[in-house]
């Protein structure tokens, strides 16, 4: 069947949410995109959408759309395709266009990778991935709690730590970020950033500060960071929680991860998110398993290596 593929724009954003939700309900049973996500995408500071990206259409239906970016340092570019099911030619000619417009991103960098996210059992055929070049390299799973007012109230805290949010003091929002930096440090996939890309990258415009918390164990400092979000429609989120590596073992993130839930609760929302890299060595999918965070859905990590165009 024939279709059109062009670039994407803002005024797109409201047609690709729609996709995207479509997309979710074929893979994990409900809507959870939210416009809002989609307007950030499209508004990505590393983004050409003119290059970047593009939308596949047949009789005036979008089918399929795609999104290539490079914020991750040299020999790393990042995807996102999405593809309405039974539309493998159109699926085909995105995954197609993204990888030339990898390849031509990595440039003087030499050979690196391009990094898609998919559901595992998602409406792409996996059978294309494979086709081209690409594997498997990680499995992450979305995780997922009930709130309740009554029940989750605000744990106490271990001997010694006290909390104190990021609302009001931009030097507590810069010491987030260094321990954000320093706790994720050895997780896979993870980027260095200075302070102002990484506020680009979290698209922290909308961030409610009172939600990112700063741990402090008397002897210690500053031993953990929590930072939440709640600007998704379907649930709370947990984006990090990170504790210091000496300083595991002690109780702070069962109690931060037991504080967000009480924060959450509070503010009337009746599910939790967050997600959690299944060969993580901190420990940590089985913190949340212990706490009562059960398997929503999971999602492979797909990396192509990109090889220079002779």
């Amino acid at each position: 069947m024939s279709f059109i593929v062009r670039p994407a724009g803002p005024g797109d954003a409201a047609d690709i949410c729609a996709l995207l939700n479509a997309v979710d309900v074929a893979e994990i049973g409900r809507p959870e995109t939210d416009l809002a996500a989609v307007e950030a995408d499209l508004n990505h500071p590393d983004v050409d959408l003119a290059t970047d990206s593009w939308l596949a259409f047949q009789d005036g239906r979008l089918l399929a759309y795609a999104l290539v970016w490079a914020d991750s340092g040299p020999g790393r570019v990042d995807c996102d395709h999405y593809v309405l099911p039974g539309h493998p030619e159109a699926a085909a000619a995105l995954l197609d266009r993204m990888a030339v417009r990898a390849r031509a991103m990595g440039g003087a960098a030499g050979p690196g990778v391009l990094r898609l996210q998919l559901n595992v059992r998602p409406t792409l055929d996996l059978a294309l991935l494979t086709a081209r070049g690409y594997r498997t390299v990680r499995r992450y799973q979305v995780m997922t709690r009930a709130l309740e007012r009554a029940a989750d109230l605000p744990p106490a805290p271990p001997e010694g730590l006290t909390l104190r949010h990021c609302a009001t003091d931009e030097a507590d929002r810069r010491r987030a970020h260094a321990l954000v930096e320093e706790t994720f440090a050895a997780h896979f996939g993870h980027v260095d950033r200075a302070y102002e890309p990484w506020l680009d990258h979290l698209d922290a415009r909308d961030l409610d500060w009172s939600l990112v918390w700063i741990a402090s164990l008397a002897g210690h400092g500053d031993a953990a960071v929590l930072l939440t979000r709640d600007d998704r429609t379907s649930m709370g989120w947990v984006s990090h929680i990170g504790v210091r590596k000496e300083l595991r073992g002690r109780g702070v993130g069962g109690f931060l991860l037991r504080h967000g839930f009480a924060a959450y609760a509070a503010r009337g929302r009746d599910t939790i998110g967050l997600g959690v890299d299944v060969h993580n060595e901190t420990g940590a999918l089985g913190l949340y398993e212990a706490h009562g965070m059960r398997l929503h859905y999971a999602v492979d990590t797909w990396e192509l290596a990109l090889h220079p165009q002779g």
